[in-house]
């Protein structure tokens, strides 16, 4: 007795669209129709189903299934063997992909070392606001995609100096001044606290220098970053470079 396509569907447990799916394939063969229009299948394609049916829910590509099929012992065995190791670098793919999504919760830590998570966290602490935390922070992910460790300690080494009282009364001056006027008096005595802060400050004999200042690459794209920032910031830092007692 043979049996029709929703029989045989039924029988092996797939849908008929798999069954029409697996003939366009090529996996099993098309069977002829009979006298009264409907497509008759015998033991041996039910067998060959079964086999599709068993590799696809093994996790073998439809595209390996019909070579599986053919395949002798030793054959069968090897294209096993490296369908277990692609199932096993695709399980390191999505191990990494979970890490990553899970990383997106944490926020920051995605992008950046944990020495720059915990600067910005510190601002955060003295009470700088997000606007002027996500302006900074983009600029450590510009450095810290090229330069990872020298931008970590130079974000440590700021961190250290939030230890300092005049330190943290810059920052929280520089973050007020955002929506100042470029002509604000005000903006000429947080020029001065900023440079008379740096001509006292020691960051200790273990201080690294900055990222390169003459990589072009990263020149270019913290230049990009200046022309977004507020007028007034671009006019501070061109009073403290005027007070630069320079090289």
């Amino acid at each position: 007795m043979k049996l029709t396509i929703g029989q045989v569907a039924a029988y092996v447990g797939v849908t008929i669209r798999a069954v029409r799916h697996y003939h366009q394939r090529g996996l099993l063969p098309e069977p002829d129709r009979d006298f009264s229009g409907y497509r008759r299948y015998d033991a041996s394609a039910v067998v060959d189903l079964i086999k599709i049916k068993t590799l696809a829910d093994s996790g073998v590509p439809l595209g390996r299934i019909k070579e599986l099929l053919k395949a002798e012992p030793a054959e069968f065995a090897d294209a096993v063997d490296q369908i277990d190791q692609a199932i096993d670098v695709r399980i390191s793919e999505l191990a990494e992909q979970k890490r990553r999504i899970a990383g997106l919760v944490a926020g920051d830590t995605l992008f950046l070392p944990p020495k720059i998570v915990d600067l910005l966290d510190g601002l955060r602490a003295i009470g700088v606001s997000e606007r002027t935390i996500t302006r900074e922070r983009d600029g450590w992910i510009v450095l810290a995609a090229g330069y990872p460790d020298e931008a970590g300690d130079a974000a440590h080494a700021k961190l250290k100096a939030l230890d300092e009282p005049d330190f943290r009364q810059i920052y929280l001056a520089y973050d007020e001044a955002a929506d100042w006027d470029p002509a604000d008096p005000r903006l000429d005595q947080i020029a001065d606290l900023i440079m008379a802060f740096a001509a006292r400050y020691d960051p200790g004999p273990d201080a690294r220098p900055p990222p390169p200042a003459d990589d072009p690459a990263v020149m270019a794209l913290m230049a990009g970053a200046t022309e977004d920032q507020p007028a007034s910031w671009q006019k501070l830092d061109e009073l403290c470079r005027q007070r630069s007692p320079g090289p």
